[in-house]
């Protein structure tokens, strides 16, 4: 069934999703701060521009989001001419923002004062994930909005699942980029050590890559780790952002991390190089630059 829909921030992410809902047939309408952005959208899918959050959210059913951080998604929704003042009551707010799972709380809360439903939704998968369609999801929230989405959220995710409510979807994502930190800098070691010790990195990966030690990085980054090219993928900047934010939930709950916290300013030392949107692979540029 066509559905109304808005999509709020089209960056590497949301530009290809809000691609994915209107190749489906649905009627959709997008906002970006950069207008120019949001204008290419259209000129490339069918679908309307509006001028502020508030009005692309009007006449819509279900808008999503995807935004920078826990101040820019505050902006497009609660802050004047944010989304949350031009919902209907009865439909539903997706956030695919990797933010805190604090400002899910708020927002649900906000959500629940003006008679709609909020679900926190973000993703992992990267921007070939979104383009191909092929995200993994991580929602909290209640189980009818999330039984009303899903099949929206179909258009551009391989899985999706409801882990409770609002915030566990972002706390899951915290799990995440907590397991990528400690997997590449694993990885980022191995393959330093590969050189130090004179072995053909390719071929000890091609090994290992069929044991317990496979994984979805060294499936993907092990040769570009070698080459040393980083100019792709997940930048450091953001991984910085996200472990930032489970170090800080961490805190909070009492979680004990060092590793993350470790990973963490060595990705400030990347930082340090010059290697701010770098892929988070290059960990192990760092290694190399302590070698020399």
């Amino acid at each position: 069934m066509t559905e109304k829909l808005a999509f709020i921030g089209l960056g590497v992410m949301g530009y290809p999703m809000a691609g994915h809902l209107a190749r489906a047939g649905h009627h959709v309408t997008v906002y970006n701060r950069s207008a120019e952005k949001a204008g290419k959208w259209v000129n490339d899918h069918s679908g309307e521009l509006a001028p502020t959050p508030a009005e692309a959210a009007a006449n819509a059913d279900v808008v999503f989001a995807c935004v920078g951080n826990d101040d820019d998604l505050r902006q497009v929704t609660i802050h004047e001419g944010g989304a949350f003042h031009g919902m209907k009551a009865g439909g539903v707010f997706v956030d695919h923002t990797t933010a805190s799972a604090n400002v899910a709380r708020e927002l649900d809360a906000a959500a629940r004062e003006r008679g709609f439903a909020f679900l926190d939704a973000p993703v992992s998968g990267g921007q070939a994930g979104a383009e191909n369609g092929k995200l993994t999801i991580m929602l909290g929230g209640e189980q009818t909005a999330y039984d009303r989405i899903k099949p929206l959220i179909d258009c551009y995710a391989r899985q999706a699942r409801l882990l409770g409510p609002a915030g566990y979807g972002q706390m899951t994502k915290m799990v995440n980029q907590i397991c990528i930190a400690g997997l590449v800098q694993g990885l980022s070691e191995a393959l330093h050590f590969c050189k130090q010790a004179g072995l053909d990195g390719r071929a000890v990966v091609d090994v290992i890559s069929k044991g317990a030690a496979q994984s979805w990085q060294m499936e993907n980054r092990y040769e570009t780790m070698l080459d040393g090219h980083f100019d792709h993928g997940f930048a450091v900047n953001w991984m910085r952002k996200d472990l930032a934010i489970a170090l800080e939930e961490g805190r909070r709950n009492g979680a004990h991390l060092p590793v993350t916290a470790l990973v963490d300013q060595f990705y400030a030392e990347v930082q340090s190089m010059g290697g701010g949107r770098w892929d988070t692979s290059s960990l192990i540029a760092r290694l190399e630059a302590t070698r020399k």
